[in-house]
């Protein structure tokens, strides 16, 4: 099995390893993938465009920048940037910048949509328009692949950005969607823990029974790829001695590399302590459309924003095997 390029094997190798080594290695794998053709919405500031051009020097994606086009080349002069390899689309606002990026992606022009300097909500919209979006019968979610550092293992966090309080039906695809991002990412074992406040069913506590419950929807092959275990508390789900002391016996306690969390707010607390306590950069992607999803932040590194596109790619290249070994 090909070694996944954000997994170390041991702790003592991942603390002899420079910061965000993970995501280098991640990065480094993806260049020797064809670039991803990528539909940029809306790169109208100098972080979304940059983002994309030097995603596409480093040779990760092959943009179209999509948005209006005399704005877009300002911002380009502005800051020096240079454009002019790159296939441009006009759309006179953010919202038509949305349509006409999906529009990119139905017509076979791009694989993936990129976050420009819009809002999320924007190209979300367009995204699961009825008629002309990207809608699967999957529910679309969001994941973050965090590099932790001094942690052995990125970690694949769902869903902090977009189900506000996710039903247990809801949940069944968010847990999926993160499975099959493992695997993309060729995890050679991915492990779920699905997060509560505590260990125990709790009927006082509904996250903790609708963990239990996905637990046995694993059991009867209604999610599938992965080991699953729920509820545990975050840290006997990713500290093997919390998980002995608290005598949690399971393949997953102590060694999740993907954490479910209950609702967003506990997904967006999670991963932003993850960040700025814990020194984490956190790759954005949305799983469940047509195409992956690339969500960037202003404030993101230059190293998390290639690291979203080298997600997407996988994630690409993994649908591409698939619909290979189905058609």
């Amino acid at each position: 099995m090909t070694r996944s390029p954000i997994a170390t094997h041991s702790r003592q190798e991942a603390s002899m390893e420079e910061k965000h080594a993970k995501y280098q290695r991640l990065i480094e794998y993806c260049k020797t993938l064809p670039p991803l053709p990528v539909a940029v919405a809306h790169p109208c500031d100098r972080s979304s465009l940059e983002g994309a051009v030097e995603a596409a020097k480093a040779g990760l994606i092959a943009p179209v920048l999509v948005g209006p086009l005399e704005r877009i080349k300002a911002v380009a002069a502005e800051n020096g940037i240079d454009i002019a390899p790159y296939p441009l689309v006009d759309a006179p606002y953010s919202q038509a910048s949305a349509a006409a990026a999906v529009a990119c992606v139905m017509e076979g022009r791009a694989e993936a949509l990129m976050k420009g300097s819009l809002h999320t909500d924007e190209l979300m919209s367009a995204v699961v328009k009825r008629d002309t979006g990207l809608r699967t019968a999957r529910r679309i979610s969001h994941c973050f692949v965090m590099d932790v550092p001094d942690h052995e293992t990125a970690l694949i966090i769902t869903d902090a950005a977009i189900n506000i309080a996710p039903t247990l039906e809801e949940k069944v695809d968010i847990l999926q969607n993160a499975i099959d991002l493992g695997h993309a990412l060729k995890l050679p074992e991915v492990r779920v823990a699905i997060l509560s406040a505590m260990e125990t069913v709790n009927p006082k506590v509904p996250s903790t029974i609708e963990a239990a419950a996905l637990c046995k929807m694993v059991d009867r092959h209604q999610v599938t790829g992965a080991l699953v275990d729920g509820p545990l508390a975050l840290d006997n789900a990713i500290d093997s001695e919390a998980a002995r002391i608290k005598q949690i016996q399971s393949p997953v306690a102590g060694r999740a590399n993907v954490l479910m969390v209950p609702d967003l707010e506990a997904g967006n607390m999670l991963a932003k302590s993850l960040s700025f306590l814990a020194g984490a950069d956190a790759a954005g992607i949305v799983l469940g459309a047509r195409v992956p999803i690339i969500l960037t932040s202003r404030a993101d590194s230059v190293a998390t924003r290639l690291a979203s596109c080298a997600v997407a790619s996988m994630v690409a290249q993994a649908r591409r095997e698939s619909a290979r070994i189905l058609g």
